[in-house]
């Protein structure tokens, strides 16, 4: 029976901080072992959006911001002032704390008479006898919504009963107030580091949710609440966090966010959120990563292959079956190619001829009398010279194999001979070495060329694509944000060779330039970047920005 699908409810918490003289501290309260949701965790003040929450009074005691500016910064076309709010109005009634002004501009601070009549109308907000705004107009106080500033959004991940769309807040905590929880869903509270709570949560001594740990992680950084507000109002991307859960190599549940490598593929594979997908990549077991679409990884793992060299199978029992680099020629990997196969193979396709990508043709070809196709060789040591395709492929050709259309896109760069096959049903790309997950390619002259890789990369902002299969990874979501990444990152390490060059008076070679350019690289790294620098200075000898002679190079003024 599937599970009805649980909508996230729009939600608001808020992170309150103070300095000490062993770096900041922060807010948490403790909710009950009564309720559905984070029973018995420790917390950040905050809860569901409530429809006072977005009236046109209450939004008229608001301070420093409109619902446009709120809204804008949420990614939202309207409401976002309502977060603001929701997040004072939870914090005041979990906490008893008061983000607000009086009518003299001054923050609000609580003598004892002042304390005790607001809690009172606390109270009375608590068994919904008055309302939030009701409060605000009894003691004339405004909404303090300039001083919290949007920190992060996180969403609860699929699976679970209660969901919520979180924006979290930052704020200084205000002086003069004195803490209390609510007895009703907070029954306790503490000021604590960030580093302090996750080490009890290690200990078992507090319990915290997953975004918990990982907001007190990101908080531990901050030496001073200064520095916290600096960083939360300053404008940028706020990267959506959602977690997904996949299952660990010891075969329990683990959490992942964005960042983490298999999270992309666990969004597509596992949309419900049930677990079903791994965390991490094991060879010689088959991985349905789209309808009529396996990955094989072969048991290749290194520095230069990552978890391993993937090999596709496309199609079925019906349509044949195509295999996009079958890598190297083990025969452990052809075998679990053969078996996990769900029909004959009638079709080999390469994406380039590196030595882990397309020596294993030979005797899958020879087992399974497949065509072959990709392109030649080139003419050196680190490509397979026994690769001969039956048909070889050009750019932008359209290949009817397996029951899908697989379209040739040309890449060279990583290899003169590298191509992408772009299934234009599942809008998923074959990469091969042109993207891979994890590291940046290596570029390698003769055959490999920066300036070339790099146009290959901007090919494909003109393509349709959801997702991509490297060579080696998981699956990859965000195109466009790939390249670009990719892109970004290219040009910052020319911007290093540069600089290291322009330290350089006389000609230099590349293995006095590498441990400059590449400062920022383990020296054990050194030897393979040599390879990389050498195109990035091919590419600015091309430009005629450095001038090359005698195995020197020397930047032109």
């Amino acid at each position: 029976m599937t599970s009805p699908i649980v909508v996230p409810r729009p939600a608001a918490t808020v992170i309150l901080a103070r300095d000490t003289n062993d770096g900041i501290e922060v807010f948490m309260v403790q909710r009950t072992t009564e309720v559905v949701f984070a029973k018995g965790m420790h917390v950040f003040p905050g809860g569901g959006l409530d429809p006072t929450d977005h009236h046109d009074e209450i939004a008229s005691l608001c301070v420093g911001l409109t619902d446009a500016t709120a809204s804008n910064a949420l990614g939202i076309d309207k409401g976002g002032l309502a977060y603001w709010i929701a997040a004072i109005r939870e914090c005041f009634e979990e906490a008893g704390l008061l983000l607000g002004y009086r009518h003299d501009n001054e923050l609000v601070q609580l003598a004892e008479h002042e304390a005790l009549r607001l809690s009172d109308l606390r109270s009375a907000l608590a068994e919904n006898k008055i309302t939030f705004v009701d409060v605000l107009k009894a003691e004339q106080f405004r909404v303090a919504t300039d001083k919290i500033a949007y920190y992060s959004h996180w969403i609860t991940m699929p699976g679970r009963p209660k969901r919520y769309d979180t924006r979290f807040f930052v704020a200084q905590a205000p002086v003069g107030q004195v803490a209390k929880q609510d007895d009703y869903e907070t029954v306790g509270h503490r000021w604590i580091r960030p580093a302090d709570a996750i080490e009890k949560s290690r200990l078992g001594e507090i319990d915290l949710m997953f975004p918990t740990i990982k907001t007190l992680e990101s908080l531990a950084r901050f030496a001073t609440v200064q520095d916290l507000l600096d960083y939360a109002r300053t404008p940028k991307p706020k990267q959506l966090m959602a977690p997904r859960t996949g299952t660990g190599r010891d075969g329990k549940p683990e959490i992942l966010i964005p960042g983490d490598y298999a999270y992309a593929e666990l969004g597509k594979i596992d949309a419900a959120g049930v677990g079903v997908g791994k965390t991490y990549i094991e060879p010689g077991v088959a991985v349905e990563i789209a309808p009529n679409v396996l990955r094989v990884t072969a048991s290749n793992p290194g520095m230069m292959t990552g978890p391993g060299t993937n090999s596709y199978l496309i199609g079925n029992h019906d349509t044949g079956i195509a295999v996009i680099d079958p890598g190297p020629p083990l025969a452990e990997h052809i075998d679990a190619l053969l078996k996990a196969a769900r029909g004959s193979i009638k079709w080999i396709l390469c994406t380039h001829t590196h030595l882990d990508h397309s020596p294993a043709t030979l005797e899958l070809k020879a087992r399974t009398g497949a065509t072959v196709y990709g392109m030649p060789p080139p003419p050196y040591p680190n490509q397979d010279q026994t690769f001969a395709p039956d048909v070889k492929v050009t750019h932008q050709q359209a290949l009817q194999v397996a029951g899908a259309t697989l379209r040739v896109i040309h890449t060279p760069g990583h290899a003169s001979n590298q191509v992408c096959y772009l299934h234009e049903t599942e809008r998923l790309m074959f990469t091969g070495d042109h993207i891979m997950q994890g590291s940046t390619v290596v570029i390698s002259p003769p055959d490999g060329n920066m300036a070339t890789y790099l146009a290959s990369l901007r090919l494909l902002f003109d393509e349709k694509i959801d997702f991509l299969a490297p060579g080696h990874g998981f699956l990859m979501d965000k195109p466009t944000e790939a390249v670009e990444r990719i892109l970004v990152h290219r040009q910052d390490r020319e911007n290093k060779v540069v600089a290291a060059l322009r330290t350089f008076k006389q000609p230099v070679s590349l293995e006095e330039l590498v441990p400059v350019a590449y400062k920022d690289t383990a020296e054990k790294l050194h030897k393979v970047a040599m390879r990389s620098l050498f195109a990035h200075l091919q590419k600015l000898v091309e430009e005629q920005r450095v001038v090359f002679a005698n195995e020197r190079w020397l930047l032109k003024h």
